[in-house]
C-alpha cells in the first residue's frame, strides 16, 4: 500500500483482475460521443485528456484528430498507461498517441502546445481541481478549449431506493473519491482557475437495463466497507435493488455535467 488517500490509492494500485474488467468496462460506447460534441475535436488538433485509463477513448480521439493530430493522455495507473500504447498500436493510431504517467498536479508539457485538453469522470478523483485545471490553462494554446465530463453522486436517482437511503449511501461512500458532488462545483473551478467564456450543459441518459448497476452496486459496497452503517441497512439495500432489476422496475440516473472553457 502506498501513503495515498483511498480514494487515489484505489486507482495507483488496481487489483489484476479489476484491470481486465476496467479494460472491458472503459471501452468507447458511440453514444459517448454526445458528450464530446462540445469539445470541438477537429483534424490536426492537438489533445490532452487526462484519466484515460487503458486508452479506448484516446483511440477514438485519434481517429477524429488524423494523421495530423496528435493525442498526449495521462493517467495515474502505470498499467493504464501501457494498455493505452497497446490499444493505439492494435487500432493502428500508435502515431498519433503518446501516453504518461501523471495525476493531473502538473501536466509533463510545454506552455501554449495544445489546442483541447479533455477529462472524463476524473477531476472528481484529483487533489486541488483547481490547480489541474490551471495546468490545463498552461498548456492549451490561447483560445484554447478545457473540456469536462463529469458526475454529481448526490444528484443520482436510484429507484427503488427512498432519497434519504441514496444520500446515506453516497454519504457513507465518500472516501471512494475526493469531491462526490464535482458536478455542480465544475462551473466554480473553471471560474476561479482563470478560463474564460466558460458554458455548462447536463446530460443524462436514464438506465433501465443495468449500464449503471455496477457503479452502484460499487458504491454499496464503498459505504459497506466505511463501516458507517449497519449490516442491516446495507442488506436492505442490495436487497431492494436486485428486487427492482428482478421486477424490472429499476431506473437509474447519473446526469453528468459537461463544462467548456477557453484559455484566455
Amino acid at each position: 500500500m502506498t501513503d495515498h488517500a483511498f480514494y487515489k490509492d484505489r486507482w495507483v494500485n488496481i487489483d489484476p483482475d479489476k484491470l481486465a474488467t476496467y479494460q472491458h468496462m472503459f471501452q468507447w460506447n458511440p453514444g459517448s460521443k454526445v458528450f464530446y460534441g462540445s469539445a470541438d475535436i477537429r483534424e490536426g488538433h492537438a489533445v490532452g485528456e487526462l484519466g484515460s485509463g487503458p486508452g479506448h477513448t484516446a483511440v477514438e480521439i485519434a481517429r477524429w484528430v488524423g494523421d495530423a493530430g496528435k493525442v498526449y493522455t495521462f493517467d495515474i495507473n502505470e498499467s493504464f498507461v501501457a494498455q493505452t500504447s497497446l490499444n493505439a498500436r492494435n487500432a493502428g493510431v500508435e502515431d498519433r498517441i503518446v501516453a504518461q504517467q501523471c495525476d493531473g498536479a502538473t501536466v509533463p508539457l510545454s506552455d501554449a502546445c495544445l489546442d483541447r485538453f479533455t477529462a472524463r469522470n476524473t477531476l472528481i478523483y484529483v487533489d486541488d481541481v483547481e490547480q489541474t485545471l490551471r495546468e490545463f490553462k498552461r498548456v492549451l494554446k490561447p483560445g484554447g478549449i478545457a473540456h469536462a465530463i463529469d458526475g454529481d453522486w448526490p444528484m443520482m436517482v436510484v429507484e427503488p431506493l427512498p432519497d434519504s437511503e441514496w444520500t446515506a449511501i453516497v454519504d457513507a461512500a465518500s472516501h471512494a473519491c475526493r469531491t462526490p458532488n464535482i458536478g455542480r462545483k465544475l462551473h466554480g473551478h473553471f471560474v476561479r482557475a482563470g478560463f474564460t467564456d466558460v458554458a455548462v450543459q447536463l446530460i443524462t441518459r436514464p438506465d433501465t437495463e443495468g449500464r449503471l448497476l455496477g457503479m452502484v452496486k460499487n458504491m454499496v459496497g464503498y459505504a459497506r466497507a466505511s463501516g458507517k452503517l449497519s449490516d442491516d441497512f446495507i442488506e436492505k439495500t442490495a436487497a431492494s435493488i436486485d428486487a427492482a432489476v428482478a421486477a424490472k422496475t429499476y431506473l437509474a440516473l447519473a446526469p453528468q455535467f459537461v463544462v467548456t472553457a477557453r484559455a484566455p
